[in-house]
């Protein structure tokens, strides 16, 4: 069994503006820094022995930042771990989406696994290499505890695998900036149905001042939980 610390990229500029991101490089905020640094004082307690992350800078920034936190070496960039091609939705607000593609933009919102992005993949397609890369990580790594920073639609889709929903339960989990999940993968385990155990969804209580630095992270926490306010202001699931 691998147990993987699935954590999502702390704040860009455009989470906070409602942009479409994609391939887009675009760096954290002072925000996503804060964040980040945050999640990395959680998971001091975690025993990771590893981290892999998207080579987009708001990725690797945020491994970055938690490796440090961690006393971690630097972490190994996993291309299948980048961003969905959003193609020409790419740098457009979500209401220039709407305007632009509303028929598109209303099946995204309704039925994403029908959707291909103008010029870019299909949810299809990332559902396919968010999966590969989780297994592939998990079976290069038996026995132990590993970090992952991705982004939010491949968060959602390994998640939608890991609880046997499929992708078209896309729209069904939230995934807020710096959120921290878990996931044991039993990849010895040729039944899909029996090779995940989901401890943990869109934790995010250590961006909350009253979360210890220290703390680590219990695997003993509730699977799914509210996340309450704090004091690091959150863009939600976009």
């Amino acid at each position: 069994m691998t147990t993987i610390y699935l954590m999502r990229h702390g704040e860009t500029q455009w989470n906070k503006e409602g942009i479409f991101r994609g391939r887009a490089d675009i760096p954290l905020n002072e925000n996503g820094r804060i964040q980040a640094k945050a999640a990395g004082r959680r998971l001091k307690r975690a025993a990771i022995t590893a981290c892999f992350t998207s080579p987009l800078v708001r990725a690797k920034e945020t491994a970055e930042i938690v490796c440090k936190e961690i006393g971690l070496a630097e972490p190994a960039l996993f291309g299948d771990l980048i961003d969905v091609d959003f193609g020409e939705w790419e740098g457009l607000s979500k209401d220039q989406v709407a305007q632009m593609y509303p028929e598109l933009y209303k099946r995204w919102q309704t039925d994403p696994v029908s959707v291909t992005f103008p010029c870019g993949e299909s949810l299809t397609e990332v559902f396919s290499r968010a999966v590969a890369a989780l297994l592939c990580i998990a079976r290069d790594h038996p026995e132990e505890r590993i970090l992952v920073v991705t982004h939010r639609v491949l968060t959602k889709l390994m998640l939608t695998e890991a609880l046997g929903a499929g992708p078209g339960a896309f729209w069904r989990i939230m995934q807020d900036t710096a959120c921290i999940n878990i996931i044991d993968v039993h990849t010895s385990n040729r039944n899909a149905s029996e090779r995940y155990v989901v401890r943990l969804v869109n934790d995010t209580c250590h961006l909350t001042p009253e979360t210890p630095d220290a703390n680590g992270l219990s695997l003993a926490t509730p699977a799914v939980r509210e996340a309450p306010e704090g004091s690091y202001p959150r863009t939600g699931d976009f």
